[in-house]
């Protein structure tokens, strides 16, 4: 089978960027810390916007937020704001720019308490992928009872841009959860690397 007539997940069939991030990362379990920052910016970034469209601005948010160094980015202060609300390939508002400063802050306080931003955001689900088998799109949640609790302690931590909706599509982005579908060729290989 050639590789654009694999079997995939209905959501990213149409666009390259999509087909890319689909077959290379997305449902893949993350375990490093910068990354799993990026993805909470990113999800964070995402609301209200499509995710073709962050991917699009995804080097310049890399740019921008200095490789997701959380240490970097928790020392930004107003002038920093200034310039990120004009800085080229990002999304240009205020309170989503603020919250990467906040939740690079709230990376470093979990990770003071847990060791890693990873074994925090992890323990959610157990320190395991949780593997669903799910047949077609519309049967998969925008959130559950696992991205609540986490939207929840994730606030009480000082997070932002953490609501149940961007903590489901964070656990999905980070392989907490396997949402490919069952015909979808990457669901048995996201099923192994768990």
């Amino acid at each position: 089978m050639k590789e654009n007539e694999k079997r995939r997940c209905e959501w990213c069939r149409n666009n390259d960027l999509y087909i890319a991030y689909h077959d290379g990362e997305w449902g893949a379990p993350l375990h490093d810390d910068r990354k799993l920052f990026e993805m909470l910016t990113l999800e964070g970034a995402q609301a209200g916007l499509s995710w073709l469209t962050i991917l699009k601005k995804r080097d310049g948010y890399r740019k921008a937020f200095c490789g997701f160094d959380p240490r970097t980015v928790a020392l930004f202060n107003d002038q920093n704001v200034v310039v990120l609300l004009d800085y080229p390939n990002i999304i240009h508002n205020k309170l989503k720019v603020l919250s990467v400063i906040k939740n690079a802050r709230a990376v470093l306080a979990v990770q003071e308490e847990f060791g890693s931003f990873d074994a925090y955001v992890w323990r959610f689900v157990d320190n395991a992928p949780v593997q669903h088998s799910y047949t077609t799109l519309a049967e998969i949640p925008d959130t559950d009872a696992v991205a609540k609790a986490m939207s929840k302690d994730m606030q009480r931590w000082g997070f932002a841009f953490v609501g149940a909706t961007i903590c489901y599509a964070f656990m999905q982005a980070c392989g907490m959860v396997n949402d490919h579908l069952i015909t979808c060729f990457r669901y048995t290989e996201v099923q192994r690397l768990g």
